[in-house]
C-alpha cells in the first residue's frame, strides 16, 4: 500500500462480524461495555486507519443477539472458528476496569465474553467490538532503496470487550465465543477458561509485584521470558515496545519488510500468560507500521485497547494507577532523532500532557511512586541504539521537576541501570543491593530490552550482581542529534550492565506502621537468577 491510499473500515466487514461497543448489557449486576467506561471513540473506529474496502466508514453497532448452543455433535456456522490469542489490559482504574481481547481466524457473528466469580458459572454474553484489519505483506529485505515487491493480503479480526464497575480485589473467570461457539453452553474445553483479578481499591491493598521488559519478538527466548512472568504471578506486565517485529525494519517507512501474520504468532505465544495477566504496552519504533495511516498506528489501535485518557486519537500514550503507584506510558517515537519517522508528530501535545499528568500524580497523597515507561532509552551506554537525546532534552527535566522515581525502557537489547540522575548528571553511586531516595538523589533509569530479541552489546565489560567489574572508568555514550549526527560523550552513571535475556520484577510494599513505602527493583534472567537489585524508597 502506498502512503497516499486511504484505509478505512468496511461496513460489510464490520456488520457481518457483529461489531459491538456502542451499547451496554446488564449481567450479574455489572454494568458492561458502553457505560461508565466509554465505548471506543467513534473517531478511532471510523477514521481512515484500517485498510479495508469498500471505503465508507461505519461506527460499530451493538451485538446483543442471544447465543444459543448447538446440540452436541451438530456443527453450526462459527463452530469451527475457535478464538485464540487472548490478552488482557487494565483500564485507568484497575480495581473496576478490565479489557478482554482476542482474535478469531475469520469473520464471526455476535462475539462475546462471559464472566463469573466461579468457574463454570458465567453470566449473560457481553458484546465485544470487532476491529477488522486488512494488511498487505511485503517480502523483500528491509533495504530502503529497493522497491516493494508484489504484496499479498491478509485479513485479521481483533475483538475487544470492555468491562466496567467490576468488584475490586476479586477473581473473575471468563470464556470468549461467538454465535456457534459458546464454551459456557457446550462444555468448556481445556484452555477455554481463563481468569483475571481486579486490583484492590486504592489504599486497601497489600504489596504487589509487576514485571517489565521490551523487545520480545517470537521464539525460544521470547517464550522463556514470558514463562518467567507466569512463575512470578505479577499483578500486571509492562511491555516497553517492539512487540512482535512483524515490521522487521522499524524505520517507519513503507520500504520495511512486513508480515502482519507474525502478530498472530506473537499473541499465541503469549496467550498462556497474557490471558491471565494484563499486559500494558508502550509503542516502539517497530510498531510504526506506515501502511496504516499517517502515524502508522492503525494496527496498534486494532490490536490493543489501553486507557483512553490523553487526547483524541492518541495511541500508546496513557496513564493509570495501581494502588500506590502512578504509571505513565509515553511514545518515544515523538522525540526520537535516531528513527525520525514520527519525530514531533504530536506537535508538543505529549510533553504538555506529560507535565499535567506528572503534576496530578505527584499532588495525589495516595501515590507514593511514579513509574514512566517508554521504548527508547533516555540514558544508555549500549552502542547499538545508544541514548535518546530528544528524551533527555524534552522529558528528563520534567522527570527531575516531579521527582519521577523510575523510568523503564527497552530499545537496546540488554539490561542496564543508571545511578540516580538529576540534571543529566549522577548524584551518587548506587551499587546492587543499595537503596536510592528519589527525593534526595534523583531518578533511576533502567533499560530492560532483553525480552527475547537478538542481544546487543556494550562498549565495555558487563558488571552485575556477583560479577562486578573493577573498572570504574567513564563509559562512552552515543547519542544522535536532531540532524542525525552521532555524538559520543563519556559518562559515569552506568552502574549495572548485563548482556543477556532478562526481565525486571518490581515488588511494591506500601507504608506500614511508620515505615515508608518502597519498591524493590530486581533484574532476573530466564532461569530466575538475579543480576541486579536496588530498593527505591522516598524520604
Amino acid at each position: 500500500m502506498s502512503e497516499t491510499e486511504t484505509p478505512r473500515h468496511s461496513r460489510r466487514d464490520l456488520l457481518r462480524a457483529g461489531a459491538a461497543g456502542g451499547a451496554a448489557l446488564a449481567a450479574g449486576g455489572l454494568l458492561l461495555p458502553g457505560t461508565a467506561l466509554a465505548a471506543p471513540r467513534p473517531t478511532a473506529l471510523a477514521t481512515p486507519t484500517l485498510p479495508v474496502t469498500p471505503t465508507s466508514p461505519v461506527t460499530p453497532t451493538s451485538s446483543t443477539a442471544p447465543t444459543v448452543p448447538a446440540p452436541r455433535g451438530e456443527r453450526t456456522a462459527g463452530s469451527a472458528l475457535r478464538p485464540f490469542g487472548r490478552h488482557l489490559a487494565y483500564g485507568a482504574d484497575p480495581s473496576q476496569q478490565v479489557v478482554v481481547s482476542w482474535q478469531v481466524p475469520d469473520a464471526v457473528t455476535a462475539p462475546f465474553v462471559r464472566i463469573g466469580v466461579q468457574p463454570g458459572d458465567y453470566g449473560a454474553p457481553i458484546a465485544a467490538e470487532v476491529r477488522t484489519l486488512v494488511s498487505k505483506l511485503s517480502w523483500q529485505k528491509p533495504v530502503e532503496d529497493q522497491p516493494l515487491v508484489k504484496p499479498t493480503t491478509v485479513t485479521q479480526y481483533y475483538l475487544h470487550a470492555r468491562l466496567d464497575q467490576l468488584i475490586p480485589d476479586t477473581t473473575y473467570y471468563y470464556v470468549v465465543g461467538h454465535q456457534g461457539y459458546d464454551p459456557a453452553g457446550q462444555g468448556a474445553r481445556l484452555g477455554d477458561v481463563a481468569s483475571f483479578r481486579t486490583a484492590p481499591a486504592p489504599g486497601r491493598g497489600a504489596g504487589f509485584t509487576f514485571t517489565a521488559f521490551g523487545d520480545q519478538g517470537i521464539g525460544y527466548n521470547a517464550a522463556a521470558t514470558g514463562n518467567l512472568i507466569a512463575g512470578l504471578d505479577p499483578a500486571f506486565h509492562l511491555h516497553m515496545g517492539d512487540l512482535s517485529y512483524a515490521n522487521a525494519g522499524g524505520s517507519g517507512k513503507t520500504s520495511d519488510a512486513y508480515d502482519a501474520r507474525l502478530w498472530d504468532s506473537f499473541f499465541v505465544q503469549n496467550e498462556p500468560v497474557a490471558a491471565r495477566t494484563p499486559w500494558m504496552p508502550a509503542i516502539g519504533n517497530h510498531e510504526m507500521e506506515p501502511w496504516y495511516g499517517t502515524d502508522g498506528y492503525g494496527g496498534m489501535r486494532a490490536r490493543f485497547t489501553t486507557p483512553d485518557n490523553a487526547w483524541s486519537q492518541s495511541t500508546g500514550i496513557y496513564s493509570w494507577r495501581y494502588q500506590n503507584v502512578g504509571l505513565i506510558s509515553l511514545d518515544g517515537n515523538d522525540v526520537c532523532y535516531n528513527t525520525p519517522a514520527n519525530l514531533d508528530y504530536t506537535k508538543g501535545k505529549q510533553k504538555k500532557w506529560l507535565e499535567s499528568r506528572l503534576a496530578a500524580l505527584r499532588a495525589d497523597t495516595g501515590i507514593d511512586f511514579i513509574v514512566v515507561y517508554l521504548h527508547q532509552c533516555t540514558y544508555s551506554t549500549c552502542h547499538d541504539n545508544g541514548a535518546e537525546l530528544g528524551a533527555q532534552q524534552d522529558w528528563a527535566p520534567l522527570f527531575d521537576k516531579y521527582q519521577v522515581d523510575l523510568v523503564l525502557s527497552g530499545h537496546n537489547h540488554v539490561y542496564e541501570r543508571t545511578d540516580p540522575i538529576r540534571a543529566g548528571k549522577p548524584t551518587r553511586k548506587v551499587a546492587s543491593g543499595d537503596t536510592v531516595d528519589p527525593v534526595k538523589d534523583g531518578t533511576t533509569y533502567v533499560v530492560a530490552g532483553g525480552g527475547g530479541g537478538g542481544l546487543y552489546s556494550f562498549p565495555v565489560a558487563d558488571t552485575y550482581l556477583g560479577h562486578e567489574s573493577a573498572n570504574d572508568k567513564p563509559v562512552p555514550m552515543v547519542v544522535s542529534d536532531r540532524s542525525g549526527h552521532n555524538q559520543t560523550v563519556k559518562v559515569t552513571w552506568s552502574r549495572v550492565r548485563y548482556t543477556g535475556y532478562c526481565l525486571v520484577a518490581i515488588d511494591v510494599t506500601p507504608a506500614v506502621a511508620g515505615r515508608p513505602a518502597r519498591m524493590e527493583v530486581r533484574s532476573l534472567t530466564e532461569d530466575g537468577t538475579a543480576v541486579d537489585r536496588v530498593t527505591v524508597q522516598r524520604g
